[in-house]
């Protein structure tokens, strides 16, 4: 009888061994979206993009031209009103400049079960650019999530920019044992130099499909990157939607959303 019992025992601790050794698989729906300050239009958007944020299922986005407080938009602190139309999201600002009596910059915006655990903001290198750009990183339980938004009047203070922000993050990240993502508005083409240079460190995963302009889109500049060496992720599924039930994407900003759904 004892000998019954000693087998089921080892039984057990052999089958919870297996159970605690195998590798839980991770899926994240991500979204980078320049939202223009969400007044291209003639009215406020906010609500529209939630809805249409929630329509894609997103979990976490990347989010572009965001102001604080400003006269322009009403005085209004555009990411904090964005996180309570989602329904509570975890949101961290990192503001470029400051701007018409407040401030104005990128952010990042997380389903709360997410969690985040760290935040860092980091100014990229600027020299013959009239606006300072930044890097937004936020670390969570499973990833890494960053966003930038790249200059657009001096491309060798872009590919600076560029070299600058995989520098960061190589040296603060490159060995965590979780996927690190970069995001954003690189105001680059895919075939740029500042996009060849990321190319070196980072495998594109979004879809390639014309970002730029929402009412006729003629070239990509919003991308979802992975870290190379990182983790292994597939790519499920990647898209720049055109078409919402909830809203309308040519009056929504003056970009597309790009999203994707990764696995690891």
């Amino acid at each position: 009888m004892n000998k019954y019992i000693k087998l089921s025992f080892l039984l057990a601790a052999a089958l919870l061994a297996g159970a605690c050794s195998s590798s839980k698989k991770h899926s994240l729906r991500i979204v980078t979206y320049n939202v223009g300050v969400f007044h291209k239009a003639d009215t406020n958007t906010i609500r529209m993009v939630a809805d249409m944020m929630n329509e894609l299922g997103a979990e976490v986005l990347s989010l572009n031209e965001l102001d604080s407080c400003t006269v322009r938009t009403g005085n209004e602190y555009q990411l904090d009103s964005l996180a309570r139309e989602l329904g509570g999201w975890n949101y961290r600002y990192a503001s470029s400049i400051d701007h018409d009596g407040g401030r104005y910059g990128i952010g990042i915006a997380s389903n709360p079960e997410l969690g985040i655990l760290d935040f860092h903001k980091v100014f990229l290198p600027r020299e013959n650019s009239r606006e300072q750009r930044v890097l937004a990183v936020a670390e969570f339980n499973d990833f890494i999530f960053a966003s930038t938004h790249l200059d657009h009047t001096s491309k060798e203070d872009q590919l600076n920019q560029a070299i600058a922000a995989t520098s960061w993050i190589k040296e603060h990240y490159a060995k965590c044992g979780k996927p690190v993502f970069l995001c954003g508005d690189m105001n680059a083409a895919p075939d740029s130099e500042t996009m060849n240079e990321y190319r070196k460190d980072w495998t594109i995963l979004s879809a390639q499909d014309y970002t730029i302009s929402a009412t006729r889109p003629h070239l990509c500049i919003d991308y979802i990157m992975l870290l190379n060496g990182t983790a292994k992720c597939n790519v499920i599924e990647t898209r720049v939607p055109t078409e919402f039930k909830t809203g309308d994407v040519t009056i929504a900003s003056d970009h597309l959303p790009v999203m994707a759904v990764i696995e690891w």
